[in-house]
């Protein structure tokens, strides 16, 4: 049994009664209190819960726009029912019994008489239109809420999730796990100053968690969540009753005036591994507003503005499906068929970092002005991949020797242009840098949600710092696309994989279904640019249409050469052939390692590094002259990236860094 507030009726005298019964069947009962008499009873809809061992709903809640139902069950199920066909949506009920009055429970005698449930048999038996089956594990949906448009569902997985209804169709958008060890979560509690309260059990303590602060606000010791109990706030005071051996007992505190001052509020619990910008929001009457996503050591990616006027850092967004640290971004920008306008900022956003794991977001930040940060941002979680799962799902693995369990993704880059005619296929590909030794290639089909290891090498034999991917066109439109890793012994290796990508997005096109690897073929040329560790690395096409590649190392070295895509005339040499034209090494550019490097124009780098100087560098033939240097405040510095803007007919460069901080120059 559970009771729902029942939207068009009363919520002081009147509610819906959920009641589920044998196989599977669970009736909608509208109850109104009648004082002096007993309550009057209306049957409204009878429902079929799909087949488990445990079939009934533990959760519901209406959705009165749609005339739907959503419901939770004990197999951690959600499930949508239609309200609108014959059992009916209004305060007038469906007439079955005595050939025209209602199916009421209505008695002088107060005795309550079950006429509505004999002639049940008159209302369809109605099937759910949408079920997302066994969402919340085994153990069960405790709770279904809607706020602001949105479907929000928690369960005793120790995960609360947020999704819609696109076409009477559930969707996820995302999940999120409050924090360590809060397994049981009870409810969700949306605060009018825009906090979200995250009810629930850890161990034997009744929890309440603010998602804004990161912290508990109450920690009740009661026994655990093996019981009945209730919980109200309000600006007065809090109040949690339970029951515990038999005993009712009631936790009572009154508002206090909070004495905390938060003087800085952090971005990430531990230091930040990787930056990028993901664009400028235009917002009414309001400066271009930059938008930028963090990855951490702290397991979460955030997506976060950095205003220029007012010099703070407003989270937008926190996503928290990695098990490890976050240790690398790529995005790829463009909409999706996800359901949202063509206004702002639309992208693809990976993450991937420890346990050898990958996520995939479908970002839209858009202005609103009603916001703090004056954007708004929607998250879609799209797909996701680690490699142990991939292991288990192998036959004969016994007979094959385990990837290592501790494989971390050192960097990732979107392979560019992969939408044109040559292959007419909605597939996205991305290039993955591996701390195994080996260079990984994603496939990612956006509308079914998968993310697929399409071709790997272990070219390297050692630990991969990292990838970038980039595109060659020929006169005639051919293109090829072409790959840059870098490892820890100092060298950089260039591929061609249009061949590799061309042959599975043919047969994943076919398939669309998991397939073996491919092995990708030997790099076409390889340098050894540096005597150690390459941290940093940026490829940038000059107007001639070569290719500066600038790197940075772990010695404090910078090195740039540049390269020359050419045709293969001999039968040995038929593809794709790279010639270094020009190399220029600046040994000791840095006294730490490198770790940042961009290519600003064909004659400009930018450098960054862990001994907190920014130094620009002009490009002259056969060497590196420093321009000059700018120290910057933030420790460790972890990643940098780089964007223009042209302002009253100048053109600015943009940078940001991070590591134990976050700054903008």
């Amino acid at each position: 049994l559970s009771w729902v507030p029942r939207p068009g009726l009363p919520p002081d005298t009147a509610a819906a009664l959920l009641a589920s019964g044998p196989d599977g069947e669970m009736l909608w009962l509208d109850v109104t209190h009648r004082p002096g008499q007993a309550p009057w009873v209306r049957l409204m809809g009878r429902y079929l819960l799909p087949p488990c061992k445990q079939r009934w709903h533990t959760c519901a809640t209406f959705l009165p726009q749609e005339r739907l139902l959503v419901c939770g069950d004990r197999r951690g199920s959600l499930l949508v029912f239609p309200c609108s066909s014959s059992s009916g949506w209004a305060a007038e009920g469906t007439s079955i019994v005595n050939g025209g009055t209602d199916p009421v429970v209505e008695d002088s005698s107060n005795e309550l008489e079950p006429s509505c449930l004999l002639h049940k048999g008159g209302l369809p038996l109605e099937s759910p239109l949408s079920v997302l089956f066994g969402l919340h594990g085994k153990t069960g949906v405790t709770s279904v809420t809607i706020h602001r448009g949105y479907i929000y569902s928690t369960g005793r997985d120790g995960v609360y999730r947020q999704l819609r209804l696109r076409d009477q169709q559930l969707e996820v958008l995302q999940k999120h796990r409050p924090c360590k060890g809060l397994q049981w979560i009870e409810e969700l509690h949306f605060t009018s100053d825009g906090d979200l309260l995250v009810l629930g059990f850890h161990a034997d303590n009744f929890v309440v968690w603010s998602s804004r602060t990161g912290e508990n606000i109450h920690c009740i010791p009661c026994g655990g969540g093996h019981r009945s109990w209730s919980y109200c706030s309000s600006p007065l005071a809090k109040v949690f009753a339970f029951i515990k051996s038999g005993d009712v007992m009631l936790y009572h505190r009154e508002a206090e005036p909070c004495e905390q001052q938060v003087l800085l509020a952090s971005l990430h619990g531990r230091e930040i591994t990787c930056v990028r910008r993901l664009g400028a929001v235009e917002v009414p009457g309001h400066a271009a507003v930059n938008v930028f996503v963090t990855g951490s050591e702290d397991t979460t990616t955030c997506v976060l503005v950095l205003s220029e006027n007012s010099r703070a850092a407003v989270p937008l967004a926190r996503l928290s499906d990695h098990i490890s640290s976050v240790r690398t971004l790529a995005f790829a920008m463009g909409p999706g068929d996800e359901g949202f306008g063509d206004e702002g900022l639309s992208a693809l956003l990976f993450s991937a970092g420890g346990r050898a794991q990958i996520e995939c977001y479908r970002l839209l930040c858009t202005g609103d002005t009603a916001a703090q940060s004056a954007v708004a941002c929607q998250v879609i979680h799209m797909a996701s991949h680690r490699l142990d799962k991939h292991w288990e799902q192998k036959k004969n693995r016994h007979k094959l020797i385990k990837m290592d369990p501790e494989t971390r993704y050192m960097s990732l880059s979107v392979v560019p242009g992969t939408s044109t005619k040559q292959l007419p296929t909605p597939w996205k590909f991305l290039a993955a840098a591996c701390s195994d030794g080996s260079v990984r290639i994603f496939g990612l089909l956006e509308a079914a949600r998968k993310l697929v290891l399409v071709a790997e090498s272990f070219h390297h034999q050692r630990c991969v710092l990292k990838v970038e991917a980039f595109l060659h066109t020929w006169a005639g439109g051919e293109r090829r696309h072409l790959l840059c890793s870098a490892a820890t012994d100092g060298s950089i290796a260039f591929w061609d994989i249009t061949g590799p990508i061309m042959h599975v997005a043919d047969a994943l096109h076919q398939a669309e279904r998991e397939m073996q690897p491919l092995a990708l073929d030997a790099p076409l040329v390889t340098i050894m640019a540096h005597s150690c560790g390459v941290n940093s690395l940026h490829i940038r096409e000059t107007p001639e249409g070569r290719y500066l590649v600038a790197s940075g190392s772990d010695d404090g070295s910078i090195h740039v050469c540049l390269l020359e895509v050419a045709l293969g005339r001999g039968e040995a040499t038929a593809g794709t052939c790279l010639q270094v034209l020009e190399r220029v090494s600046r040994p000791c550019a840095h006294a730490a390692h490198v770790t940042g490097i961009r290519v600003l124009r064909p004659d400009l780098l930018l450098s960054a590094s862990v001994d907190q100087r920014l130094t620009l560098w002009n490009r002259c033939p056969g060497e590196l002259v420093p321009l000059s240097t700018t120290f910057f405040h933030v420790p460790d510095l972890a990643e940098l990236d780089c964007w223009e803007v042209e302002a009253e007919g100048e053109l600015q460069y943009y940078c940001v860094l991070c590591g134990q901080g976050l700054e903008m120059l």
